[in-house]
């Protein structure tokens, strides 16, 4: 091995590489259990995320980009009257994807009191999540 071999090959043995679908994972539960949620959009979503409600959500419905996924978000905190309590499972990870279940009670505006039992899938591409779609 040459001298220029041996130093490109410490160059790109140096470069620092993007966070595993399994790390994002592992910091998402614990912004997650914090109920840091605009943290987690700040750290890990993508500029052209897309966010997936179920067609006939009364609550929510669908977002792109980082700015209109994050005003979705803020909106529906917003009609939010009363938090009465929420849990979010641990991760389950699978290839490029993890998925967290969530639970939350909370009484909104326009709906009142409701239990909302939902599973949170998100997709991870280059170190950053560029989906994320609720099924409840």
């Amino acid at each position: 091995m040459t001298k220029q071999d041996f130093t490109t090959t410490i160059a790109v043995d140096q470069t620092p590489t993007n966070p595993t679908t399994r790390e994002i994972a592992a910091r998402f539960n614990e912004l997650a259990q914090q109920e840091k949620w605009f943290e987690i959009q700040d750290e890990f979503f993508a500029d052209n995320v897309k966010s997936i409600d179920p067609p006939d959500s009364p609550y929510m419905g669908y977002a792109e980009g980082k700015s209109p996924v994050r005003k979705k978000g803020e909106d529906f905190v917003k009609t939010i009257e009363a938090f009465h309590g929420a849990h979010t499972s641990e991760p389950i990870v699978s290839g490029n994807h993890f998925a967290v279940a969530r639970a939350m009670d909370i009484t909104v505006q326009g709906h009142g009191r409701i239990q909302m039992n939902e599973i949170m899938l998100y997709e991870v591409k280059d170190g950053q999540i560029i989906s994320e779609q609720f099924f409840y």
